[in-house]
C-alpha cells in the first residue's frame, strides 16, 4: 500500500467493540499526518457512554525492509508486544489488520502465527539424487526432470519487475538476513571450527568478501524477477514421473534469479562430492544440463556475472553441520575452497567446477 486509505467510522465500530469488550460508536476518524513508514489517524469514538480519542496507525510499504505486508505486520506486532513494557511510553491497546472490504480485525490476543497448506503426497526429489548416488547411474527419466526443473525456473524467471528497491533489498537479505550469509555462518558450531576445514578468521574474509560483491550486483536492478527462493531438493515434491509441486517459498516473490538456479544446482556438484569426492559421473551430466537448459531457455548473458555469492551462500549451507552432520571434514574442506573461489572470481565458470573445489 502507497497510499493514505479512508477508514469509514461505521467499520471502526465494531473493532473497537471487540478489543475493548464494551459496546463503542467511532463520531469520526481523520488523518493526522503521513511519514515515511505510514499514516496515523485520529479517532474520535465513545467507548462504553465515555469519549475516547485514538491513535490509529497504518504502515505502508515504503523499503526501509517494508516491502511487504508480511514485513510490516511483523513491525507492528512487535510494536504492539512491547510499548506497555517501557515507563512512560505510549500505550498499545491493539495491534489488527485491514481486510479487502475495509473493516478491521484484531490481532491482539495472537501469540503464535500458522500457515494452513495443502497436503501434497509424492518423493522429495533429494530421494532421486540419493539414488543415483547408489546406482551410480542415470535414469532417462532423472535427465527429462532436469529439464522440467530448468524449465520450469525460466519461465517463473521470464516474469520481470521494474521495483529496484526490491533488488537491492534481495542482496541485503543474501548478506545480512538470520537465515543467510551472516546467519548462516553464525551458526556453524563453534567447536567444529577446530576440526581444520575452516577457521573464524576465514568466516570473516568471507564475510568482506561478500560484503564486496553488494556493490556490483545493486547495479544490476534491472534484473528483479519472479523466484521461489528456496529451491533446493528437499523443497520439490515429485507427484508423478513428470509433475512436481514446490514447498516453502521464502524471502519475497521477486529477487535474483541466480537465486534460484544456485539453490539447485549446488546440490548436483554436493551429492557428487559425497558419491565420488569431485563433480563426475551421473551428477556432472545433470549438473551440465541443468545449467545448459536454462541458459538455452534464457539467454542471460549476465547471469555468469552475478551468480557467486549466490553459490557462496549455498556452500555454506551444505558444509555446516548444523544441516549435514555426516559430511567429512574433507567434503567440507572442498565446499570451503568453492566458497573462496567463486567469489574470486569475476566470471564464474561451471566448467571449472572442480577447480574451484581443490582450491
Amino acid at each position: 500500500m502507497t497510499e493514505p486509505m479512508e477508514l469509514e467510522p461505521e467499520k471502526v465500530s465494531p473493532y473497537l467493540s471487540e478489543v475493548f469488550q464494551k459496546p463503542a460508536r467511532v463520531e469520526r476518524v481523520k488523518k493526522l499526518g503521513t511519514g515515511v513508514l505510514g499514516w496515523a489517524y485520529l479517532v474520535d469514538a465513545t467507548i462504553d457512554g465515555r469519549p475516547q480519542c485514538l491513535v490509529l496507525k497504518v504502515a505502508k510499504g515504503s523499503g526501509f525492509g517494508q516491502d511487504y505486508p508480511a514485513d510490516r505486520a511483523c513491525t507492528l506486532i512487535y510494536a504492539n508486544s512491547v510499548y506497555n513494557r517501557l515507563p512512560r511510553h505510549v500505550h498499545s491497546y491493539d495491534v489488527g489488520a485491514i481486510t479487502e472490504n475495509g473493516s478491521l480485525k484484531t490481532l491482539g490476543n495472537s501469540k503464535e502465527f500458522f500457515i494452513l497448506m495443502q497436503y501434497v503426497p509424492g518423493s522429495e526429489y533429494a530421494a532421486d539424487l540419493d539414488r543415483i548416488s547408489k546406482q551410480r547411474e542415470l535414469l532417462p527419466l532423472d535427465e527429462e526432470r532436469v529439464r522440467l526443473l530448468a524449465e520450469y525456473s525460466a519461465r517463473i524467471h521470464a516474469v520481470k519487475s521494474n521495483q529496484p528497491e526490491l533488488y537491492i533489498r534481495r542482496i541485503r537479505d543474501l548478506l545480512g538476513r538470520g537465515d543467510c550469509i551472516a546467519g548462516i555462518i553464525d551458526s556453524y558450531p563453534q567447536d567444529e571450527r577446530t576440526f581444520g576445514f575452516t577457521s573464524d578468521a576465514e568466516f570473516e574474509a568471507i564475510e568482506r568478501k561478500c560484503v564486496g560483491w553488494r556493490g556490483k550486483l545493486n547495479r544490476m536492478t534491472h534484473r528483479l524477477s519472479q523466484v521461489h527462493g528456496d529451491r533446493h531438493t528437499f523443497n520439490s515434491i515429485w507427484q508423478g514421473p513428470k509433475t512436481f509441486t514446490l514447498l516453502d517459498r521464502s524471502r519475497g516473490e521477486w529477487g535474483e534469479p541466480a537465486d534460484d538456479l544456485t539453490a539447485l544446482a549446488i546440490n548436483y556438484i554436493f551429492w557428487s562430492l559425497l558419491a565420488y569426492g569431485s563433480l563426475q559421473g551421473p551428477f556432472e551430466k545433470l549438473y551440465r544440463l541443468y545449467n545448459e537448459k536454462y541458459l538455452k531457455l534464457t539467454e542471460d548473458v549476465e547471469l555468469e556475472e552475478v551468480v557467486q555469492p549466490f553459490y557462496a551462500f549455498r556452500a555454506l549451507v551444505i558444509a555446516n553441520p548444523l544441516f549435514y552432520p555426516k559430511t567429512t571434514v574433507e567434503n567440507r574442506r572442498q565446499l570451503f575452497n568453492f566458497v573462496n573461489a567463486v567469489l574470486d572470481c569475476e566470471r564464474f565458470d561451471p566448467k571449472e567446477v572442480n577447480s574451484y573445489l581443490k582450491g
